[in-house]
């Protein structure tokens, strides 16, 4: 079990482009944590970025002290966040060859945070997220809890805003999962879907099959989101800097919240030796317990494929 301090909890975030400062941003105006330290291997943005926050202080919800550091600014961190990554190089760049490149950027990035001292919990942001969490795990030794990713919590929180816009219903009282990769085979969970107390199987029943046509739409509109948000302004970012202060928050504050992280799957779902998007408790030692839902078998088998997909890029990390 980790044990941190709780009168001065430290987050360190590495990485500071759009993802890491959007993060940055809600972490200091959300008071989360007492010590933010950025990391990045252009140093002199990292000092600007601190800078910049630091001259919101006066306006935030509370004091916090905010440095940029280096890798051995890790050591005494509750969390570290990963949200580095390499660039496209150009739109020719294969899936393959820039999986490649961000296991070589992760490898100088988690084994001098290790070597640093640095004994809590990984957070990973960085895309395809399932799989770099996955390298996370392996660079660094640590235990499968402690080391989880944002998984398809973004795509979750997508669809419950949409299923809150179709049915009225305030997004916070929609229950609804997307599992499976964060990519192209991730899917609902349906069956295990509710609109406050009530099932989304017994609305459609009452409502007709209309209400499953129109669901299935929002579904393909959260698998396409971020496609059209990035065709849109280049990048997604803030909802994922929410995210990625939520989950945050759930660490330090030992919440035993539940979230659709990149969990590792040892069993669970008769899957095994992966990270995948998938409902867990998230405490302040990461992942504390799998959420096991009863799914269809079309769920089932949907979610097989998916698992399947991430097996197949883990494979091409030669890790």
């Amino acid at each position: 079990m980790y044990n941190y301090n709780s009168d001065n909890k430290k987050v360190a975030i590495i990485g500071t482009g759009m993802v890491g400062m959007s993060c940055a941003f809600a972490v200091l105006n959300q008071k989360i944590c007492d010590e933010l330290i950025l990391v990045d291997i252009n140093k002199e943005k990292a000092n600007g970025e601190a800078a910049d926050l630091n001259h919101g202080l006066p306006f935030a919800p509370g004091a916090m002290k905010i440095v940029s550091g280096s890798y051995a600014s890790c050591s005494e961190a509750d969390i570290v966040v990963i949200t580095a990554g390499a660039p496209q190089k150009n739109a020719n760049q294969t899936r393959r060859e820039l999986l490649k490149d961000n296991v070589e950027v992760f490898k100088s990035i988690v084994d001098p945070v290790v070597k640093s001292g640095f004994r809590g919990v990984f957070i990973v942001a960085t895309n395809p997220v399932d799989v770099m969490t996955y390298v996370t795990y392996k660079l660094s030794g640590f235990p499968k809890e402690r080391v989880f990713g944002s998984g398809t919590s973004l795509d979750s929180a997508r669809l419950r805003f949409l299923l809150g816009k179709y049915f009225d219903v305030d997004s916070k009282n929609i229950h609804a999962y997307v599992i499976g990769e964060h990519g192209d085979s991730e899917f609902v969970a349906w069956s295990n879907a509710m609109v406050s107390v009530k099932p989304l199987t017994t609305i459609i029943a009452e409502k007709g099959e209309n209400v499953m046509s129109d669901i299935t739409d929002i579904a393909e509109l959260v698998k396409n989101s971020a496609y059209e948000i990035i065709k849109a302004k280049g990048v997604t970012c803030y909802g994922i800097g929410m995210v990625l202060a939520r989950l945050i928050r759930a660490v330090l504050d030992n919440e035993s919240s539940v979230f659709s992280v990149s969990a590792y799957l040892d069993g669970e779902y008769s899957q095994s030796g992966l990270y995948a998007g998938i409902p867990a408790v998230i405490d302040r030692n990461g992942t504390r317990e799998i959420l096991t839902m009863h799914l269809t078998e079309s769920e089932k088998r949907k979610l097989s494929e998916s698992c399947t997909i991430i097996k197949e890029m883990i494979e091409e990390t030669e890790i």
